[in-house]
């Protein structure tokens, strides 16, 4: 399949509506506190006789200084005693969910994320890791998928070293941008020097997969500028490169307000940016692989695209479709069996619930039968831009044109517009439609059908 885009600007901003960025389905919004520890329980006893793998995602919420556009989950100290606590009622977290699953089950995929996973030192990254290893089934080899994020003022040379030693193979960096007026403005002053220091240090080490962060719609940001920015990076040809559109939200994500909206580019110098950004990573021989990311052809995410067994989750794109995700620390997700659940966000109450002997799960939902399948149908959408109805009526049971008769209806305008193509048999998403793949999915959600009234990013 061909793994580009193409451009429309009268199009783009025609479709540039709110909308879920679809790394769950249902979203978090439909997620209820009547969900609790003992649902959360028997699903994971029902996964275990699935023969799955699982995949172990861990949230380290601290950071050293808050970045303004931040929308994580996250708490700003400069008090390093504060991780402590919070490792102390992880591994007893940790203890309490390995209990819940089968021993022999592989862990196929682990992930720290953040907050800022390297704010922990080198003895509790060991401490982490050791207990993990204790407790679940990692591999010993680079057959499992296992990355970190990682702010590269938050490492060295060193650091690399130790987590590549303690069993990851694949890093996120998070750059954003080279330009000093833009990291002035959104406080993150990160130099060129601490980027490059821990990528290069990451390909010496055998990291199997860079991926590079930059985010596109920050204060002072030009066409021009942002390029300089990653021409720089691709000097250096990272594995994948993730292009976020910075979405401003200050009602919902306060520290949002220390930036002035009149110093942001507008909707059409975003755009602009956007489709500059993407020419010149086509052009250096990345591919599209949907939703901001890009990657080299022989990267194992565009493989999986190519034989349609990529995955979208809540760390992004995946080549582990059929893993079991187990969620620790505040404020993480899991998706065990037919559910989603979700653990307490505050410390605090995180604390409280461990410290009771109990997981932190406060809310979250079981899936119907037609979530799992209109999950199924957005994923296959959002990671292969191609979507077979045979296929899907196998695995569901169903006639796709009379399940989904009135959702083939509506989506005649992107056929108009040469978004899609449509037939008896297949959807194929066109060049020109793969950028707005989000209000396409958006057709298949039953959720925003009912009139709910949700606060998304703009698609674009």
């Amino acid at each position: 399949m061909e793994q580009g885009i193409q451009f429309d600007t009268a199009l783009i901003k025609r479709y540039n509506q709110s909308g879920p960025r679809y790394t769950s389905y249902p979203t978090a919004v439909q997620f209820e506190e009547a969900f609790g520890v003992a649902d959360y329980e028997q699903a994971a006893q029902r996964s275990n006789a699935s023969g799955r793998g699982l995949s172990l995602y861990f949230h380290i919420p601290f950071c050293d200084t808050i970045c303004f556009y931040c929308a994580c989950n996250k708490v700003w100290t400069r008090d390093r005693s504060k991780t402590t606590p919070y490792l102390e009622r992880l591994f007893k977290e940790i203890e309490m969910q390995a209990k819940l699953f089968d021993p022999n089950r592989k862990v196929e995929q682990l992930h720290w994320g953040g907050g800022t996973p390297t704010f922990i030192d080198h003895d509790e990254m060991r401490q982490l890791m050791a207990k993990t290893r204790e407790c679940f089934n990692l591999y010993d080899d680079d057959r499992g998928e296992y990355s970190i994020e990682i702010d590269p003022r938050e490492a060295t040379a060193e650091s690399v070293k130790l987590l590549r030693e303690l069993g990851f193979n694949r890093m996120s960096l998070g750059v954003q941008d080279f330009d000093p007026k833009v990291q002035k403005a959104v406080n993150r002053l990160q130099s060129e020097q601490e980027t490059f220091t821990v990528l290069n240090a990451a390909r010496a080490e055998g990291f199997l997969s860079v991926n590079v962060d930059l985010i596109y719609g920050l204060p002072f940001q030009t066409e021009t500028s942002f390029l300089e920015t990653l021409d720089k990076l691709l000097e250096v040809e990272p594995d994948r490169f993730s292009i976020f559109n910075y979405a401003h939200m200050p009602t919902m994500f306060p520290t949002q307000k220390r930036m002035k909206e009149e110093d942001m580019p507008s909707p059409d110098q975003k755009l602009a940016i956007l489709q500059a950004t993407t020419e010149r990573l086509l052009a250096a021989g990345y591919v599209y692989i949907g939703m901001d990311h890009f990657a080299k052809p022989d990267d194992e995410l565009a493989i999986a695209q190519r034989n349609e067994t990529l995955y979208r989750n809540f760390q992004g794109y995946s080549t582990h479709a059929d893993c079991d995700l187990v969620g620790m620390g505040a404020t993480s997700i899991s998706l065990i069996d037919n559910t989603y659940a979700q653990n307490m966000r505050s410390l605090d109450d995180y604390y409280t619930r461990i410290d009771a002997g109990q997981l932190a799960v406060f809310r979250g939902v079981h899936l119907t039968e037609d979530d799992e399948l209109r999950r199924d149908v957005i994923t296959r959408l959002i990671s292969h831009f191609h979507l077979n109805f045979a296929n899907v009526n196998q695995q569901w049971g169903i006639r796709f044109d009379e399940y989904f008769a009135e959702e083939l209806k509506s989506l005649q305008g992107f056929v108009d517009d040469g978004l899609l193509t449509l037939d008896a048999e297949d959807i194929y998403i066109t060049a020109k439609g793969r950028l707005l793949i989000r209000n396409i999915c958006m057709v298949f959600d039953a959720y925003l059908k009912t009139g709910t009234q949700n606060r998304f990013s703009k698609v674009i």
